[in-house]
Formats: structure tokens, sequence, C-alpha cells
């Protein structure tokens, strides 16, 4: 039975967290979902909250209604990626917030009310569910949610055939991996993505046998080897920054798992200097598309 719990990774210097507190991001990988815990079962709560306005009253609302009328909930952020309206938010629900700031943070220190207000509505806002204009499921606080990709498009539309194992490293809900599965030359995909509602929302969308969904970071793991080809529309951004370093990990993680004479189809935004790594890692690169603020690369092993 879990009585203390931590979303995130809050700075250890703005909030104290509880020795053994459970882990209820969906970022961590076995992480306890924080909609599956019971009403009213937490003593304590620290939350890093989530920078998007939707999924962040969304995550505050189950912690209040995992929390116990007068537990303790500290919600703390970035006070430009919403750290500065998390007094109003929590007031909202019927907080009374005591509210500091310190190194760019707003820390809030409330207690679960005994009727907090607006949980339903908050919690139904940013759940699961199928997008129609995609045909697919997904969830608020998901790369491009509610709409597809422009990227991942014109990834889809510049793939040439793809045959045997391969896999889609950061997935997302799935919609690249549908067209990569359309070929019915592939014999397998392995799907990859840190976060755990894309995982689901994956596993929703794709009910073929070939597709393997891992909720795992596609940088290491899981155990990939001797791949015919890998798909991907790596990330660019941690926690709202933008990290160049995390595309290119992505590209080395691709080499490492492909076979000799496997391919990497990759599409990047424009700006992006994925172009020094490609190179010197894999015998030949070549650009199959630019358009749109996006380019298109295949490169073999």
């Amino acid at each position: 039975m879990i009585s203390t719990a931590v979303y995130g990774a809050p700075p250890l210097q703005l909030a104290t967290v509880a020795a053994g507190a459970a882990q209820l991001s969906p970022f961590v990988p076995g992480s306890t979902a924080i909609e599956d815990l019971q009403d009213s079962s937490l003593s304590s709560l620290v939350m890093l909250a989530p920078p998007g306005t939707t999924e962040r009253r969304y995550a505050i609302a189950h912690g209040l209604r995992a929390l116990q009328p007068g537990a303790p909930f500290v919600v703390l952020g970035p006070k430009d990626k919403g750290g500065s309206r998390l007094g109003k938010e929590l007031a909202a629900f019927g907080c009374a917030v005591e509210e500091q700031g310190r190194a760019h943070h707003r820390i809030c220190h409330t207690v679960r009310p005994q009727a907090p207000t607006g949980m339903d509505a908050a919690i139904a806002a940013g759940a699961p569910r199928l997008v129609e204009s995609l045909g697919l499921w997904s969830q608020p606080g998901l790369f491009s949610w509610d709409r597809l990709d422009p990227g991942s498009a014109k990834l889809a539309g510049a793939l040439g055939p793809l045959s045997g194992r391969g896999a889609d490293l950061g997935c997302g809900y799935g919609w690249l991996s549908r067209a990569v599965l359309a070929q019915n030359s592939v014999e397998r995909l392995d799907l990859v993505d840190l976060d755990r509602r894309a995982v689901a929302a994956a596993r929703r969308n794709l009910d073929d046998p070939r597709a393997h969904i891992h909720w795992a970071d596609a940088r290491t793991e899981p155990p990939l080897a001797d791949l015919d080809f890998v798909v991907m529309n790596p990330p660019f951004h941690d926690g709202g920054a933008e990290d160049r370093a995390l595309g290119q990990a992505f590209i080395r993680r691709a080499h490492t798992v492909l076979r000799k004479g496997g391919r990497l189809w990759l599409v990047a935004n424009r700006h992006l200097p994925y172009e020094p790594v490609l190179t010197p890692m894999f015998s030949a690169v070549e650009l199959k598309s630019q358009a749109g603020g996006y380019k298109v690369f295949e490169a073999r092993k």
C-alpha cells in the first residue's frame, strides 16, 4: 500500500521528499500510475507540476483525489512553465495555499480540503480519449496529441519499402508505427517510448501481432539488435527547453541496434544539426526530402 508519493523530480533544495516515496511520473518506467491510486489513500504528496495547463490540472486533480483529507500537498514548478499559475489553480480546487518563490520556481504548500471542487472536470479534460480527426487514442500532454504532426507525415510519405524486423524509437501514440505496419513485408516492429501515457495509447491503437510495445528509454532500452530498419521522429525538447543532444542520442542508439546494411529513416526540424552525427557514423546518408521546415534522411549502416 502506497502512503507517500512524489510526482516527477522536484529539485531537492526546493521540496523535501519522504524517504521511500512512490514515484508517480509517467516518464519513469516502472512507476505507479497516479490514476491507479485509491481515493484518499495518500498521507502526503510532492509534485513537480507538468508544464501544460490541461495535463497539470489533471495531475493535480488526481493528486487531490488520492490524498487523505488534511494531508499535505506540495506543488511546485518553474515560473515560466506554469509555476506562476499554480496558486490560482490550487485555489480553484478549494485549496488554501501558502506560496513562495525560490530559484525561478513557485512553490505552493497546501492540504487536501475536505471537499475539493472541480476535480471531476479537470480529470475529464485531461483523460485519454479517441481523437476523431486521427482515428486514434491519445491524451493531452503527449506530443502532437490531437493533430497529425507534419514531420511524422513527411517521414511516412518519404518511406521506401521496409521489410524484416524494425523499431520505432520514440513511438508516441503510434501514428508512424501504423504507417510502417501497413507494409506487409514488415515482420516485427518494436515500439519504444518513455511516456507511459503514449505506450498505453499505442497499445490501444495497434491491434497487430507484429507490434511489440515497450515502456522504456529508447536511448538505452529495451535490448535490440540486428534490426533491418529503424524509423524515428526523435524528441528535441526536455522539459520544454531545446536539447539537441536528445536526437543525437537517438541516432547513436539506432546505429547500435541496426545490422550492417540496415537503414535508419529519420525526420527532423530543418535547423537541427544532425548531419555531423549521421555522416561519420553511417556508410551512406541521403537527404530524401526537405520541405516545410523539415528534412528526411535515409542512412545506411
